[in-house]
Order: structure tokens, then sequence, then C-alpha cells
């Protein structure tokens, strides 16, 4: 529905542009009062939701699709989603309703940036004087609990000047050792999101020795800034200890972003079926020798000084990323532990749908077969459920059936499947979006995720996944929506593989819903806004704060002009051939273990070359 005027052509073009099949829109003429109009809309059987726009605003491509599948998925009775601010070019963009439309600052809804359901909007309408929606009275009027905020644009918008401003927070985004590998990555991710969302941020690594990381707990050079927030993340692979965390928590605030579940063990990063987390951590530990390593006489102590860390009441606040993640954490920590769920980021742009076909050309892969993904940063890894995945592959190996691995697989025989191809790692988002976007299905076989980064990327990329409903994957993966979930017992996988691999139509609506329903969740802008809501929580930012981003996260989105370009270096460097050989014969006579002799000579060794360096 939208009020008629002189700039109403475009309006109407963006709206029958949407192609969005049960689709009506009424134009109402300047000076018509909409009361009557409105409420005989409402009273009509045939409608179940309803837009109002003014004239000259635009309906951003795949807007309707995307708010009305939130709002199916969530049962919010208001979609709310991101508006772009343009005048001759994009100025910025911003989402309205989450400060008082009359506080300084506030933003107003003005009526397209949101989907209202029919029974709801009938039992809390606002309208102005002359009979048209009132948005932002309506919003408010609503429970917290029926709205729904999706993190894309929805809205396009002419402004005569660029919009003052937000308030920004000076941020150190703190890491072990970098940003590599999956939780680096993701570590990464959130920080370009509150970049764009304005905040000033600066990333530092507490060591470039992970050799060290054992008997390593002070960093002076990584303590030394003063931001107005650290947000820390996989910090194991440079300490064992949250001692650095505690130290910088009492100079200033502080949240650790749990990409595992390393700060709440004495530990391991996945206890696994392991209970001893719950009562106390100590010598028993079933896999000292595993990565992250510690001496089995070191983890009693370590767990009690991490518990000392949560504990306190300057402590950190602890981010989850997933509703397992959550309540794990609540089982976990220390009662009273603050901790919150936030949204993860991913490049929505960078890893998106694309013709499937001319990718398989372009990377040397059969344009016939149906293709099965697996990707990890070590395929073959302990905690990603390899032999169950390899049973699952092999009973729907045939001709017309690949398997494209990627990640780091030293022994890809060990999959036994023919028609195999494996690109190794892969440190270019594109390029990984890519490999991506010519599958047909993702499959993983892990049971400790804390969300799973690999299905929301290939969702992304209209790719379903099937997965064990189990850990984070019950977040990552939407069942029955981005993929399916089946129980972990014995042959489930394997028959669930078997079936979707015989169903294309099955695979190909999976595909387009999961990448409708993870942009809305896991863009750039939705993680922004997550942690925007815990900055404002916490006493960071005022209520009367406008949340905004920069005129580049509209990059972020497949239908921008000019499509922000992703990362690189994101994975360590393929290891050369004799490394691979040697890590070869080093697992068939230790496993994955690490021996403690082993790990001091290798500290040892580490201290001598930096000390002749």
């Amino acid at each position: 529905m939208m009020t008629a005027g002189a700039e109403a052509g475009g309006t109407v073009a963006s709206v029958l542009r949407q192609d969005y099949p049960e689709l009506r829109h009424d134009l109402v003429p300047p000076g018509f009062s909409g009361r009557s109009h409105i409420q005989k809309i409402l009273a009509e059987p045939g409608c179940d939701a309803l837009l109002w726009l003014r004239p000259g605003d635009l309906l951003a491509p795949g807007a309707l699709t995307a708010m009305a599948l939130e709002a199916a998925l969530t049962g919010a009775v208001a979609v709310a989603g991101l508006r772009v601010l343009f005048a001759e070019t994009v100025l910025g963009l911003d989402i309205p309703g989450l400060t008082a439309s009359d506080a300084p600052g506030g933003v107003p809804f003005t009526g397209g940036e949101v989907l209202w359901i029919r029974d709801a909007l009938r039992a809390h309408v606002v309208l102005h004087a002359e009979g048209h929606l009132d948005a932002s009275a309506t919003w408010s009027a609503l429970p917290e609990s029926a709205r729904g905020r999706i993190g894309r644009p929805v809205l396009l918008q002419r402004v005569s000047e660029a919009p003052a401003a937000a308030k920004s927070l000076s941020i150190v985004s703190l890491t072990g050792t970098g940003t590599q590998g999956g939780a680096g990555v993701a570590q990464r991710r959130l920080a370009d999101a509150l970049a764009l969302a304005g905040h000033r941020v600066t990333g530092v690594a507490l060591s470039d020795r992970p050799e060290a990381a054992e008997w390593t707990d002070d960093f002076p050079g990584a303590e030394a800034a003063t931001p107005d927030l650290i947000l820390a993340g996989n910090l194991h692979g440079a300490t064992r200890s949250l001692d650095v965390v505690g130290r910088l928590a009492r100079r200033g605030p502080v949240a650790l972003v749990l990409h595992d579940l390393f700060p709440l063990t004495g530990r391991c990063c996945h206890p696994r079926d392991c209970t001893r987390a719950a009562t106390g951590c100590d010598a028993s530990c079933p896999g000292p020798d595993e990565y992250p390593q510690l001496a089995p006489g070191r983890i009693a102590g370590m767990h009690a000084r991490k518990r000392a860390v949560l504990a306190d009441p300057t402590g950190p606040w602890l981010l989850a990323n997933s509703d397992w993640t959550l309540a794990r954490t609540r089982e976990l920590a220390p009662s009273d532990t603050p901790a919150t769920k936030i949204r993860l980021a991913f490049p929505t742009a960078t890893f998106r749908s694309g013709d499937r076909t001319a990718l398989r050309r372009r990377l040397g892969l059969p344009e016939g077969d149906v293709l099965i993904l697996i990707s990890a940063v070590i395929v073959d890894g302990p905690d990603k459920g390899f032999s169950d995945l390899r049973t699952a592959l092999q009973a729907v190996a045939r001709p017309g059936v690949g398997v494209v691995a990627i990640g780091r697989l030293d022994d890809p025989a060990r999959l036994g499947v023919p028609n195999l191809f494996a690109p190794g790692l892969i440190a270019d988002e594109a390029t990984l979006a890519a490999w991506y976007g010519a599958c047909d299905l993702h499959v993983t076989a892990s049971r400790h995720e804390t969300l799973g980064q690999t299905p929301i990327e290939a969702g992304l990329c209209g790719v379903p996944t099937l997965a064990y409903r189990t850990s984070g994957l019950t977040s990552a993966v939407i069942d029955g929506v981005s993929g399916r979930l089946v129980p972990v017992k014995l042959g489930a996988l394997a028959q669930a593989l078997a079936e979707l691999v015989k169903d294309g139509a099955a695979r190909a609506r999976l595909g387009a819903f999961a990448r409708i329903a993870l942009e809305n969740r896991h863009s750039p802008a939705a993680a922004a806004l997550s942690l925007d809501g815990l900055f404002r929580d916490r006493g960071l930012l005022a209520d009367t704060a406008r949340p905004s981003f920069a005129p580049a996260m509209l990059g972020h989105f497949p239908f921008a002009a000019q499509i922000q370009p992703g990362a690189t270096g994101t994975v360590p460097a393929a290891s050369r051939p004799l490394v691979r050989r040697l890590r070869r014969a080093k697992q068939m006579v230790l496993g994955r273990r690490m021996p403690l002799f082993v790990r001091r000579c290798l500290y040892l060794a580490g201290t001598l070359r930096r000390s002749v360096s």
C-alpha cells in the first residue's frame, strides 16, 4: 500500500520488481483519508501482511521475501530492516526503531521499513490524523518479543543531507596470535562489522609465539592500550590462561567472544562427552596432549584461575555465538557471570549464489554431477566426525556423484571415494565462495561446534547443509529451511545424504531459502546490531545514540553497485609435500597428540632461534 504522488512511479516499479508471488499493491491518492482504506484492507481475509510506502521511497530488491520469511520463521508480527539513505550517492544506512523517535538522535519510522502482520496491526495500529499509518507509534505499541529485525536493506530513501554521525567507540579486537583459521576469521569479521558501524577498531595480537603458549601469561605490549572496550576472542593460541583478560577487565570493559569453550574449561576447547568441566577439570583430563595442550599437573590450577577471572565483579562479559553456546556457558561459567548471545558476521556479498554451471567450468569440475562439499581448516580433524563423514560419503559414491574437500587433508585416500576433488586450503574468500557455489550440497559430521561457520558460508552461496542435530549446528542450520538436521545415531547421516543426493528439487528449495534467511541473520549489519544492543545494555552507548552504518556497508549485499571485496590470507599457507609426509608419519606413531617433552623442545628451539636472530 502506498500514497500516490509525483514520485510514486519509481515506488510502484520497486514493488513490481519484488517478484513476490502473492502481492497486491494499492495506490492511495493525495488528500484521500486512508483510515477507512486501511481498515477495509485489514478486514479482507486474503490479506496476511501490509507494508506502507511513501511516494519516492523504493523497496530494495528481495525486501518483501526477506521480511516475510523472517516473520514466518520467528513469529514476529512486525519485521524491520535497514534503510539506505541516498542523495546523488549513498550517504549511509540505519535502522529505525532502536531508539525513541522523539529523543535526540532517535530514528523514526517512515513506513516502508516494516512489514506488518495483519492481525497484530489490527490490534495495535496507530493512525495519523489524516488516516495514514503512524509506523513509529504502532511499532512502540508492540511488545518487544513481537518485533523482528533483519540485517539487510529493505528500503531506499532519498534524503537532502547526510545523517549526523553516530557516537563511536574505540575498540581493540584482541586475539591470541592473529586472525587466521576459523575462530580468527570470525573474530576479524566481527571487528570489520563494528568498523562499518562507525567504531574505531584496532586489531591486536598477544603473541607470535604459539609454541610458548603453555608457559606464557604476560603480554605487556598488547596490554598497553586503553580503549573504550576490548573485544577479545581466540586467545588460546598465545596463552592457556585468562590472566591477561582479568588484568584488562580491571582497567576497563572487556567482552570475551566464545568462539569455543576454552575459557570455561581447564584446558580444552570442546569437552565432548567429558563432564569434568562442570565439576572441576584436573589431572585426569583425557586429552592433555591434544591441542591446546597443558601438562596434567597444571590443569586443575588453570581451571581455578579461569573461574576466578570470570567470577570477579570486574570480569569480562561472555558473548555466545549460538543458543547452544549460551546454554553451555550458563552451565559451566561461575554463577552471575554475564553472558549474552550475539550474531557472528559473514561477508554476505562475497559468499553469494552464482551461476553453478559457469563456476564449474571455471574450476574444472564436472557439470552434470551431483557435487557434495565438505569443508574445514583440517578436514580430518578429531572434532569433525571424519569416520561418520567417510561412511556417509562412501554410501553414495557412484558415477555421477562427486566430493569436493576443501581444507587440509594430508591423505585424501583416507576418504575412500573415487570422484574426489581436493583443492586444499583456500585462503581467498572469493575463491572459497566460488568452490562453495559450484557444489549442490554441503555435509558435515561434526558434533562439537559452538556455531559452525561452514554451514552459514555454504548457505549464503545457496548451498544447503546436512548436519547432526547437536551443539551450535542447531543455530547454523535452520532445519527444513537452510538444510536438514538428523539425529546423532548410526546411519542417520548416510540415509539423509542419499535422500538429498536423489532430490534435486529439495536441494534447490533449501538453497534458495538458506541464502535469504542467513543473510537476514548473519550479515555484518546483523552482527553489529547485536553488539549495539550489548553496548547499550552495558552503558557504553546511551539509549539516544543513533545506530547507523557507513555507506560501505551496502557493498556487503549482492545488489549493490560496488561489492566489497572478500578477505585474503584467511588460513595458513598449504604445507610443503615433505611437511605433509612428516606430519602423516608423526600421526602414525603419536596420533594427533603432542607429548610434553616435544612441546618443551619446540619451546626451547623457538627461544634459541629468537635469541640468535
